[in-house]
């Protein structure tokens, strides 16, 4: 069921006013979830903005929610809410639940490589507002984006990483963003992680990638899918895991090819889509839109 799309109205920055919070829901459906949510919000005096919800089998299934509203004195009003919600939801459903305000924004690492299609389109994004979050850094292997980076006003860190041994390169990654980021977003960075820095950043990383995997794997991918003539083009952002590129997917996208198109004329289309797959992936993230269950995702786009 969903009440409404709309999404929330916002301020000249591109950020939901201050007073509006989100609010997640999930694990096993039971009759009145509904209802103890909205009870609980309306004897706060919330005014639910939006809700959103999705149930993978009614019977017994399991029950996803997103829930946009306003409440005055939000900050306030957040420790005596989450009392109530805890006993509605964790204590009489067993539910798990975040509560969120969302006019601070979550906080975001770009990692990124030579190629800057990626990076370059959310600095741009997030200058025009369109992003809700703050950037708090880029970091690169190589220093060739430097300079533009700077120009958007974001700090950079050059950190470089060669060979096998990722260990000394994850040691500095995992010091500048300690504490410092709410999630990390990989713009193309060439480089693959290793399960103890997954293990020990202790915040969603973003990937995005072209969508020939697994057929065209390793270096040139493009010129592999000409050379099959491939008629679609496309791009999936994912979050990473352990297993390569086996993430839970967040958003894809793909565009049609000719017999005619270059192997360079593929490649400009697959940065195009990958440019408007991740700031896709990145904006419903940051607005709380993606619930991960298991290898799998709800998206409430």
């Amino acid at each position: 069921m969903t009440l409404t799309q709309d999404r929330p109205v916002r301020s000249a920055t591109g950020r939901p006013p201050a007073q509006q919070a989100s609010l997640i829901v999930q694990g096993a459906d039971a009759t009145g979830i509904v209802a103890a949510v909205t009870s609980v919000l309306s004897g706060h005096g919330a005014n639910i903005v939006s809700l959103d919800q999705y149930s993978d089998n009614p019977q017994g299934g399991a029950f996803f929610q997103r829930t946009v509203f306003g409440l005055d004195g939000l900050q306030a009003a957040l420790p005596a809410l989450r009392a109530d919600l805890n006993q509605e939801l964790a204590e009489r459903f067993g539910l798990r639940y975040t509560l969120r305000d969302l006019s601070v924004p979550k906080r975001v690492a770009i990692f990124a490589s030579k190629s800057d299609h990626c990076l370059l389109d959310l600095l741009w994004r997030h200058r025009q507002g369109q992003l809700p979050v703050t950037i708090s850094m880029v970091i690169s292997n190589h220093p060739d984006v430097a300079e533009e980076v700077r120009s958007f006003g974001i700090p950079f860190f050059h950190v470089p990483c060669q060979g096998a041994d990722k260990s000394v390169a994850e040691a500095e990654h995992l010091r500048l963003l300690k504490g410092n980021v709410d999630f990390v977003v990989l713009a193309r960075y060439m480089q693959i992680l290793s399960g103890d820095f997954i293990d020990n950043v202790g915040v969603p990383v973003i990937n995005i990638h072209h969508s020939f995997l697994p057929a065209f794997i390793g270096a040139g991918p493009y010129a592999k899918a000409k050379g099959r003539g491939v008629k679609l083009v496309g791009a999936t952002a994912h979050y990473v895991t352990e297993d390569l590129d086996e993430g839970p997917i967040i958003e894809q996208d793909v565009v049609r090819v000719t017999h005619a198109h270059t192997a360079a004329d593929l490649a400009r289309r697959g940065a195009d889509v990958e440019r408007a797959v991740l700031s896709r992936a990145v904006l419903w993230h940051a607005e709380d839109r993606v619930i991960r269950d298991g290898n799998h995702t709800i998206v409430f786009a």
